[in-house]
């Protein structure tokens, strides 16, 4: 039986504003792209931050290839690349120095896998270019780079496509895809980009009002309805009305 690459274990953080996650339990597996789908304010990127041990959670467990992530961070991450909320840079260097700044963590990283980075996320002609003169976009896909310049076995993105134009959107898209299929990279996908992860992942996950409301495959819920949009709406007007009835 295969053993999840990341578990979480009625995780919760709850904030003085009530906002966060309560009791939210998943299980990612090998070659998994995962979409986590909700409102703003679900909880989403709180989320992220407790299995990246951005944040300690209030309760509950996180654990990444076996190792629980409050007792054995270092080992937990090993295999991990993130990009958690809008990405921050020194606008004084070009993209190709980024990512050598960010290699000096991975001493197995070399220069011509930098390079090859820079070809997947189309950056290449702007490697000698500094980041004060990328656009949103180009941070975005520099950003990527980054995530995935170790050839993490878990990568975990937070809004990707934000900034990207078409044909960025698509080269996130045909990247993900390849990286799942021929390198058995999982990923984990916080995006409001509905129709791009009805294309690209094969499970997903709704939190709203910081819980896990429903998750599932995705093929098995377009046999059900006609989009993934109309399930998720679906889901979301159920969890309102539902509030309400306990209001009442």
């Amino acid at each position: 039986m295969n053993h999840p690459i990341l578990a979480t274990q009625q995780l919760s953080k709850v904030y003085r504003n009530q906002r966060g996650i309560r009791d939210i339990s998943l299980e990612l597996y090998e070659g998994d792209v995962y979409g986590l789908l909700g409102p703003n304010g679900a909880g989403k990127t709180t989320f992220l931050k407790l299995v990246t041990g951005l944040i300690r959670p209030d309760q509950g467990t996180v654990r990444l290839f076996g190792a629980d992530l409050a007792e054995e961070f270092e080992r937990g991450m090993r295999h991990v690349g993130c990009m958690i909320e809008s990405a921050d840079f020194h606008d004084f260097l070009h993209g190709s120095q980024y990512l050598q700044l960010v290699a000096r963590f991975h001493p197995h990283v070399t220069a011509s896998r930098i390079e090859e980075v820079l070809e997947l996320v189309g950056l290449s002609h702007v490697r000698r270019e500094r980041i004060k003169q990328y656009s949103t976009g180009m941070k975005m896909k520099l950003a990527l780079a980054a995530a995935i310049l170790p050839s993490p076995r878990l990568v975990i993105l937070d809004e990707p496509t934000n900034g990207l134009d078409i044909e960025g959107t698509v080269m996130f898209r045909r990247l993900i895809a390849r990286l799942s299929e021929e390198q058995g990279t999982t990923f984990l996908i916080s995006s409001h980009m509905i129709h791009e992860l009805e294309q690209l992942c094969n499970r997903v996950g709704i939190v709203v009002e910081g819980t896990l409301r429903k998750e599932g495959y995705v093929e098995q819920l377009l046999q059900m309805n006609e989009s993934l949009e109309q399930y998720y709406i679906g889901q979301l007007q159920a969890a309102r009305e539902g509030q309400t009835r306990a209001i009442v």
